[in-house]
């Protein structure tokens, strides 16, 4: 997965905040665009999630798949990789948090490959839109819970 796409965001949040919110799965359908379910499929020994099923409707979009979790031991950072999906034939991202001044900055990266084929362009365009929605949702979620 060469092509991959990444932005980031400054949060008045500390970063235990924001991996904390990362974390909690469950809660993704009270604040992130488009999705309607997650399952936490397993967990670590430190009780964090290793897999975990999304359910996401964005009008035409409507996809199912499971993402196997790495979480950093220093709580600055998760990577993920697709295991199984749809519309999905492969996936990896990751946050990386880093303090900034009173706050946090948060880089996310993402690549997806459709079991569709997509033009290199539109499916830049759609990653590049995807994260700047997860971190403006993030940064509102974040800074409210502040």
């Amino acid at each position: 997965m060469a092509d991959e796409s990444t932005q980031s965001i400054v949060i008045d949040a500390p970063p235990e905040k924001i991996m904390a919110i990362i974390a909690d799965f469950p809660s993704y359908p009270d604040w992130a665009n488009g999705m309607k379910e997650v399952e936490v499929l397993g967990t670590r020994p430190d009780g964090r999630a290793e897999q975990v099923r999304f359910a996401i409707d964005q009008g035409p979009v409507k996809d199912e798949y499971t993402l196997e979790y790495d979480w950093a031991p220093d709580g600055l950072s998760v990577k993920w990789e697709l295991v199984k999906g749809t519309m999905q034939k492969a996936q990896q991202g990751s946050y990386v948090l880093a303090p900034s001044g009173t706050g946090t900055k948060v880089t996310y990266t993402l690549s997806v490959q459709l079991v569709i084929p997509m033009i290199g362009l539109f499916r830049r365009k759609a990653e590049k839109m995807i994260l700047d929605t997860a971190l403006k949702e993030l940064k509102k979620r974040a800074e409210k819970a502040a």
